[in-house]
């Protein structure tokens, strides 16, 4: 695990986390010293996804009962499908970054 640096230099350290938090989002909080680990972040989206293509089945279902606007159906649709787009690119990028590290002279 990575140990945060102490400033020893500047002990009136100026508190970047609440300037941050200012260009994030509603509902994303700024990362922290003590954050998820990576195992708990790829979880995360992982269960994102999922729920995405399981609103995506439930919103199809309920359209073909008349019971949801169609538009409810495409913001589903689109919304899984961008998720897919996320996954797919971080793939791609996981895979290069180990080519690359295959490359490397030992």
């Amino acid at each position: 695990m990575v140990e945060p640096i102490l400033n020893t230099a500047f002990p009136n350290k100026i508190d970047t986390t609440k300037k941050v938090e200012q260009f994030l989002p509603k509902g994303v909080e700024a990362p922290t010293a003590n954050g998820k680990s990576f195992a708990a972040l790829v979880s995360q989206v992982t269960n994102d996804g999922i729920n995405a293509g399981n609103n995506t089945e439930i919103q199809g279902t309920k359209s073909l009962n008349k019971s949801t606007d169609i538009v409810d159906v495409v913001t589903a649709v689109t919304n899984a499908e961008v998720t897919l787009e996320t996954a797919v690119a971080i793939r791609d990028r996981i895979i290069s970054a180990y080519q690359t590290i295959m490359r490397m002279p030992i």
